[in-house]
């Protein structure tokens, strides 16, 4: 087996609303990244359909084929104009809007043994690595009652459970457009500047795996 360090990078394709998931460029982005720091690391990159059944039924499987040190999530905010380092997950769901599958949840809550679940303290450190590239991202405590939310959940249950050793998920603006003037007041962050805060994030992802990793090695 290798010994690589795995890092595992994901977004989510169109849902009613948002045609087009600027998240799906940026992952493609991101795992295409070659640099001296990554030589030792392999990036694999997935896509989930919004809907619940496919983060219930696709989640495992990419835990169990690629193994991931780390799990770098992305998913878009069309609300937000700036970027959300999400610190927790909360034990919620809308039983108002329907999934890509046009399907409503049944219960207003995930599971029945917890309020929220946090990712951890590295993802200070994350919004400490994107602030310095320049763009606008900020702390949150709420990612919704949707698919990320969901997913997030999912993903620190996978971490409780001797999965990766690390999760974060990243909520991401509308992007404005090539060529688009951005409007007064209405400032829109562009898929470049996108691109180098998520590499930065994505950096410090592997720096904290790789020290995660070899603590653990040590004992």
């Amino acid at each position: 087996m290798s010994d690589k360090l795995r890092l595992l990078i994901t977004g989510f394709g169109p849902f009613p609303g948002a045609p087009h998931n600027p998240t799906q460029p940026l992952v493609t982005r991101l795992a295409q990244l070659r640099r001296p720091a990554l030589d030792d690391v392999a990036i694999s990159r997935h896509i989930f359909p919004v809907t619940y059944a496919a983060v219930d039924r696709q989640l495992p499987e990419l835990l169990a084929k690629v193994k991931p040190d780390a799990l770098l999530m992305f998913g878009l905010a069309a609300r937000t104009p700036y970027l959300r380092i999400e610190s927790r997950a909360r034990n919620a769901v809308t039983m108002l809007w329907p999934d890509a599958a046009n399907t409503r949840s049944s219960k207003r809550g995930i599971a029945g043994h917890a309020d929220a679940m946090n990712f951890g303290p590295h993802t200070a450190r994350l919004l400490r690595a994107a602030r310095l590239t320049g763009i606008d991202a900020r702390p949150s405590r709420d990612a919704g009652a949707y698919l990320c939310n969901y997913l997030s959940w999912r993903a620190i249950e996978s971490v409780n459970a001797g999965g990766p050793r690390l999760a974060a998920f990243i909520h991401i603006p509308l992007l404005t457009r090539d060529g688009a003037m951005r409007r007064k007041g209405a400032p829109r962050i562009t898929l470049d500047e996108l691109v180098d805060a998520g590499e930065a994030m994505l950096m410090e992802m592997v720096g904290l795996a790789r020290k995660a990793r070899n603590t653990q090695t040590l004992r």
